[in-house]
């Protein structure tokens, strides 16, 4: 009797944690199986992304725009493998796609550009992890940005942050439209895998 009491205690405690935790917006982590939302909408920081497809990394370092590059790390990119397969079979992503851009800074360099010597010659190399930007494509909850949402889980060293609101649309978003409308919202120019060439 005595187990079964104790059972439902902490069932009943449990039961309790998690209602407090959706109530108040307040978890710890998301699901990698897809986008997760707090009650109040904001979306939880992704998790196992590194373990997704890394599609690829674009590099803009300061050294190269004159010490005022917009985005100067590595932008290692990462997409669910499934959604991948939906792009490249249909040149769109489907519903639910998450896309994260995980930024890296560069490692200090031995010249001006940034970049540095190493065994297999002088290049730019990866430094540590300075911050996430991740994208959600729901065509309904982000209609305004046609079907999808960008959000910031801050610009700086881990850990990042554990929820983010979406970003204003002129912080992303426009930018997006302007350039990369017709490639459903992504600048598939800088992927191979995403322009065919897999």
């Amino acid at each position: 009797m005595k187990r079964i009491v104790v059972l439902l205690l902490l069932i009943t405690g449990l039961a309790a944690v998690m209602y407090f935790q959706h109530s108040t917006g307040k978890v710890m982590a998301a699901s990698s199986d897809g986008p997760q939302f707090t009650a109040d909408g904001k979306l939880i920081l992704p998790v196992g992304y590194r373990k997704w497809i890394f599609i690829g990394a674009p590099l803009t370092p300061n050294g190269l725009n004159n010490g005022k590059a917009g985005f100067p790390e590595y932008h290692n990119v990462y997409i669910q493998e499934k959604n991948l397969e939906g792009y490249q079979k249909n040149g769109v992503f489907p519903e639910g796609t998450v896309i994260v851009k995980e930024l890296v800074l560069l490692r200090k360099g031995d010249y001006p550009d940034g970049s540095a010597d190493s065994p297999s010659g002088r290049g730019f190399g990866e430094g540590e992890f300075n911050g996430m930007d991740v994208t959600v494509k729901d065509s309904k909850r982000f209609a305004k940005t046609n079907g999808w949402g960008f959000f910031n889980f801050g610009h700086h060293a881990l850990p990042y942050e554990p929820t983010s609101t979406e970003s204003p649309a002129t912080e992303c978003a426009g930018c997006h439209q302007a350039g990369a409308a017709k490639t459903d919202m992504t600048w598939v120019d800088f992927y191979p895998v995403l322009r065919g060439n897999n």
